[in-house]
């Protein structure tokens, strides 16, 4: 089931652990940049951003499922200035970056974070009673930016 918040700038998705979680969320996430004008991109630059940020959701969310016993919200906060991401999850521990030196560079996954660090202006993550919120904002690119001045 999805909700939008009582801000057009805000949207939230209730997440379980049923099948497709991440395609589910990714699918969300493309629906709120099309709203948002990230998406059909006018430019390179506008596709390049959206890319990033399907791909941020896409660890986050899966990081969530491997690390924090499955997401149980997915929350997109839009300004001119940035795109906020959020994934709720029930485990209080915090996210830990592997170091590379702890992955083995021939098997798949373990760089989710990594990625994150290097798409992401800044991330995080805040405790709540129930487990914890990992954060992400991404700088809206310049024409999105000018876009939603506008809109």
């Amino acid at each position: 089931m999805e909700q939008r918040g009582s801000c057009d700038r805000i949207w939230s998705l209730p997440l379980d652990a049923g099948a497709d979680v991440v395609t589910r969320s990714r699918d969300f996430t493309r629906r709120a940049l099309t709203a948002w004008r990230w998406l059909p991109p006018v430019a390179d630059e506008d596709r390049d951003a959206a890319d990033d940020v399907l791909l941020v959701v896409s660890e986050v969310v899966a990081n969530a499922i491997l690390h924090g016993g499955g997401p149980t919200a997915l929350v997109l906060d839009c300004t001119p200035e940035r795109l906020r991401i959020e994934v709720t999850d029930g485990n209080p521990a915090p996210p830990v970056p592997h170091t590379g030196q702890d992955v083995d560079p021939t098997r798949p996954g373990g760089h989710g974070l990594l990625i994150v660090d290097r798409l992401a202006r800044r991330w995080g993550f805040r405790p709540r009673a129930d487990g914890k919120v990992v954060w992400v904002e991404v700088a809206c690119p310049p024409p999105v930016r000018q876009r939603l001045r506008i809109w």
